[in-house]
């Protein structure tokens, strides 16, 4: 794409038309800047990004560039749980991708800073920069403080079954969700959105320690002031971001990835910014890489302690340090030195001196990032798993499964929605030992909603936490605990076998060995083996129910007429395009 010359030399309005705004004729002559960010009153995760944007642009100015405010803002996964809104949760990356998209092509910006905070915001900003290809920071917005008494948004589920069934007072209720989520930033658990900051940081594209920095440290606006200063060294020495993400740069951050036992959803957000990047990375990679790599972070929903915490241990840098051995050191980054380089000068400098803050809490650093010698688990959070229920793969975070799921042999209980499967559970219609089966959820079906409350649901029964297991084609939460298993491939509407499913077949979870199966069912009569039975029932199956509450027109019809014509990349199956 053209720079902001060729725009002045293209369009006779431009000059004029930027006057308008209050620049000055030597403004125009200056490397134009684009500083986007999500920042949007819908949640607290981009509430606070328009100050961070100030920052960003005090920065540009004080290196002599011209910088731009745009915002396209975000939605809250958490807000629109269980609503119709959760339904445009992804469609929303896509949409916000493609916005950024057009205002720096019609801008034609020199280099651009992207401010983000959570689940979709981060991974269209990745996106985004795979696409242009321009001199790109991304400058992530930062974690929440930890809730009152360890308490987030994503506890307020089970606090509400509480208050609904009488066990606890509304006084009570109403205290602890005054101090769930004390102020602004990304969520207090290493679900998405934290994930996916941790993510952008490990590619290679935030600055070293930029990744939830606390809200309530100034070191966030001087990152985002530095980070402003330093998209203009990219854009003076021609760096863009395809430069910095390369197939190695995604391996890091896959290793980065499986060190915190990061969330589900970073797969499907990594494989889509890969593919815009022409980056081959594949289920497979996820798996390759999980394997190698030891669980080191004991941070919740997982492990113990909130987000902040683990910026207070040292953050990626000090993760990427205990993991050197399994990283490529030599990849190019947007201090414009090598990751190795970074590692070096984090270690040297004054950057650990936020360790400090763990003196608080009577913790150490070891305490919140285990050493390579002392790991949470010998392997990384993220299992794929394969077999005649899932063909191409299906992903579990088995490092927030119980030991005694990791091989689990049940009855499938199948139901077509998650509202469903919700009233059964509750009205003691599901035995334990079952494993609930909810198709028809994937991209081309439904958008591919979050199905977070029948997770948590089951991860917060005594009974059904330790026996009953979940599986579809839909995506949960990353705050998602237990024996929760996405993303089965194919998805129903594609005709992938899990449509072929019936109430009371036999299926098999066994993690260690990495496949999901039917073992058997009744088939008019007979009892045949699973692979029998899904031959049988595939002559018979009909397609999908239609999820008639799901808006076939609007921005939700025209995301769902994409994904069925295959255009959207970073499906579970994506493999990078040039």
């Amino acid at each position: 794409m053209g720079s902001s010359r060729e725009m002045r030399a293209c369009s006779a309005e431009s000059d004029a038309l930027h006057l308008a705004m209050g620049w000055s004729f030597e403004d125009l002559e200056k490397p134009h800047i684009m500083v986007h960010s999500t920042y949007g009153e819908s949640h607290p995760g981009s509430s606070h990004l328009l100050a961070l944007s100030g920052a960003v642009r005090d920065g540009v100015l004080e290196a002599a560039g011209r910088p731009a405010l745009f915002c396209c803002t975000d939605m809250c996964d958490g807000v629109a749980q269980g609503g119709l809104g959760g339904y445009y949760s992804l469609a929303s990356r896509d949409f916000m991708c493609c916005m950024c998209e057009i205002q720096a092509v019609s801008t034609m910006t020199d280099g651009l800073v992207l401010l983000s905070s959570c689940d979709k915001s981060m991974p269209a900003h990745l996106m985004a920069a795979g696409r242009l290809n321009l001199p790109v920071i991304v400058m992530p917005g930062g974690a929440m403080a930890a809730g009152a008494g360890y308490n987030a948004c994503d506890t307020m589920w089970e606090r509400r079954r509480e208050l609904e069934a009488g066990k606890m007072a509304p006084e009570r209720y109403a205290d602890i969700c005054a101090g769930a989520c004390p102020g602004p930033g990304a969520c207090q658990q290493f679900a998405t959105a934290s994930t996916m900051q941790a993510m952008a940081e490990a590619l290679g594209l935030a600055l070293p320690g930029s990744a939830l920095i606390p809200v309530t440290s100034t070191e966030l606006t001087r990152m985002a002031r530095t980070a402003g200063k330093q998209i203009l060294e990219l854009v003076r020495r021609g760096i863009r971001s395809r430069d910095i993400l390369t197939r190695e740069a995604f391996e890091n951050a896959v290793t980065v990835h499986a060190a915190v036992g990061g969330s589900t959803n970073a797969i499907m957000h990594l494989l889509a910014a890969a593919n815009e990047a022409g980056v081959p990375l594949t289920l497979a990679d996820f798996d390759r890489i999980h394997r190698r790599t030891p669980y080191l972070v004991d941070i919740q929903a997982s492990g113990r302690y909130p987000t902040e915490y683990f910026w207070y241990a040292g953050g990626v840098p000090a993760l990427m340090w205990e993991l050197r051995e399994l990283l490529h050191l030599d990849v190019l980054t947007v201090t414009g030195k090598t990751l190795g380089d970074n590692l070096e000068a984090c270690r040297g400098g004054g950057f650990f001196r936020q360790r400090q803050f763990l003196q608080n809490y009577a913790l150490t650093p070891e305490e919140i990032i285990h050493p390579l010698e002392r790991p949470r688990g010998p392997d990384g959070g993220i299992a794929v798993l394969s077999g005649n229920l899932a063909p191409v793969g299906a992903v579990v975070k088995h490092s927030a499964v119980l030991p005694e799921m990791q091989h689990h042999v049940g009855r499938a209980a199948v139901f077509q929605t998650e509202d469903e499967a919700i009233a059964a559970i509750r009205e003691k219609r599901v035995a334990p030992g079952s494993v609930i089966v909810i198709p028809g959820w994937g991209l081309k079906a439904a958008g591919m909603p979050e199905l977070f409350r029948i997770s948590d649901e089951i991860a917060s029964d005594a009974v059904l936490s330790r026996t009953t297991a979940i599986i579809t084609d839909g995506r949960y939460s990353g705050c998602t605990r237990g024996p929760a298993i996405g993303y089965v491939c194919p998805e129903a509407a594609e005709g992938g076998p899990i449509v072929l499913v019936r109430t009371g077949a036999t299926i098999e979870i066994d993690i260690p060995g990495r496949t999901l199966s039917v073992l058997a069912g009744m088939h008019q009569g007979r009892r045949l083996d699973g692979g029998a039975l899904l031959s049988a029932r595939r002559e018979e199956a009909a397609p999908p129910l239609r999820r008639a509450q799901i808006p076939d027109r609007g921005a939700l019809g025209i995301y769902r007429r994409l994904a069925a014509l295959g255009l959207l990349g970073g499906n579970m199956t994506a493999r990078g395009a040039d």
